[in-house]
């Protein structure tokens, strides 16, 4: 702070209450001992008498504003008035005060101002933050897949349609929805996030649209909904496919009129959202099945988004890996380190039932459980992904609406079963030909047709 006084008892004064609400400060007595210091060093805060000897504040408070625009100036007069006031305010300054004045009221005054600056630049920064968190770039994938979900996201990002994602536990579909709104003109406005599977089906109504107070017992005062906390903003709405019937009626309504009514209360609500709704589930399945309203489905998959399991883009395991061990290296203050090929290898065999999720969680395990070594090896990776039981032998194939590659499928298929056999023999060809039954020369061709890279034994 600097206080500019030209009282020296009062100055001092001054100084030893900033002081002792924890202000750093410096002094001077005249306009151009102020104009020197604030040239050579950026005050967060001016205090300064409005009538000096030399020049009259208001000079100096304009030309500290100038050069700091968010400098926190607060202007004292012994004798002002309103219209003193409102110039100075006009000038730049956040307060005009008349002596005499509390003490304490200064550097309330200050610190406020100082602390709502703070703030702005917290929710700047993680503003900021978010943008990158959420870039098209913080999906990653080279697959011909993710190549075609990102373009499909740059396309949809801008518009107020709602969007239906689709895919399996774990594919990402919330940070997929949070990338989307992060590209709309309502980034700068609440994404809020909703997961019918967390409630039981008694709440989901109450927490989706808010409640009047004494609605039903327990309900001791009014409640807000998440779509009223959405407002201007986006609602995700995670495993759609688990809410009730009845609770469907008003999201199809909400979705349709954007309004609605608290549960227990007859007025009715209007709001300005973008609904992301989500689901591991087939919903044209369940509405053949009566237990998802067809009208809402239609109205869900206006822009319909499904997102590939991690074992159907393969190619994919080793960037994520590698942006993962980075990532989590960082975190744990390690420096970051490789994957040998073997453990490579054994990722991109391995079929992924939890998907991307998976695969962090792998990740995390593996390089905390590096220890010291220079390199991730295999061994530290989870015993579910090392030793996968027999059922793992036999991965969920999905089948999509365009088909798939039989000749890939099942060659993909052997890969995975060579690769398994060999990981688990250590790399002995011949014992490996022995647990699939097959002769010394038949594995070998197929490791050879394959092109699975193994050493001499």
């Amino acid at each position: 702070m600097l206080i500019v006084e030209d009282d020296a008892d009062l100055r001092q004064t001054l100084a030893e209450s900033l002081e002792s609400a924890g202000f750093s400060v410096a002094e001077c007595a005249d306009a151009a001992a102020a104009t020197e210091r604030l040239e050579a060093f950026a005050y967060d805060g001016l205090v300064i008498d409005l009538h000096l000897p030399d020049a009259n504040g208001m000079t100096v408070l304009e030309n500290a504003v100038a050069r700091y625009p968010d400098i926190k100036a607060v202007v004292m007069t012994g004798f002002g008035g309103v219209v003193e006031a409102v110039d100075a305010i006009k000038h730049g300054a956040i307060d005009f005060l008349i002596k005499p004045f509390q003490l304490t009221q200064l550097a309330r005054v200050i610190g406020a101002a100082i602390d709502q600056q703070r703030l702005r630049l917290e929710n700047a920064e993680l503003r900021a933050q978010l943008r990158g968190r959420f870039g098209f770039d913080s999906i990653i994938g080279r697959d011909r897949a993710m190549q075609e979900l990102f373009s499909t996201l740059e396309l949809i990002a801008p518009m107020n349609s709602t969007v239906l994602i689709q895919g399996e536990t774990g594919t990402g579909k919330e940070l997929v929805a949070r990338t989307i709104h992060h590209h709309s003109p309502r980034a700068e406005q609440r994404f809020v996030a909703f997961n019918a599977a967390a409630l039981p089906e008694s709440l989901i109504e109450a927490e989706l649209f808010g409640h009047a107070k004494g609605a039903f017992t327990g309900a001791v005062a009014a409640r807000v909904g998440r779509f009223e906390l959405a407002h201007k903003g986006t609602l995700f709405i995670d495993e759609v496919a688990l809410m009730p019937l009845s609770t469907q009626v008003k999201l199809l309504r909400a979705l349709q009129e954007r309004e609605f009514e608290r549960l227990g209360d007859s007025k009715t609500m209007k709001v300005d959202i973008r609904v992301i709704a989500a689901t591991n589930a087939d919903l044209r399945q369940l509405v053949k099945e009566g237990k998802f309203r067809e009208d809402l489905y239609y109205r869900l998959t206006v822009i319909p988004v499904t997102l590939p399991p991690l074992r159907a883009r393969r190619a994919d395991v080793a960037l994520l890996a590698q942006h993962m061990i980075k990532k989590s290296c960082r975190e744990n203050g390690m420096k970051e380190k490789p994957l040998t090929q073997e453990a490579l290898r054994l990722l991109m065999a391995y079929h992924w039932p939890g998907n991307v999720r998976q695969l962090e969680n792998a990740i995390e395990h593996a390089v905390v459980m590096s220890g010291t070594h220079e390199e991730i090896r295999l061994e530290a990776l989870p015993e579910e992904i090392r030793r996968p039981g027999a059922e793992d032998f036999h991965p969920g194939i999905t089948i999509p609406d365009e088909g798939l590659d039989f000749s890939s499928v099942v060659s993909q298929l052997e890969r995975d079963l060579i690769l398994r056999c060999l990981e688990k023999t250590g790399g002995n060809k011949r014992q490996a030909a022995r647990l699939l039954n097959l002769s010394r020369t038949t594995f070998i061709d197929k490791l050879q047709r394959l092109q699975v890279e193994v050493g001499a034994a």
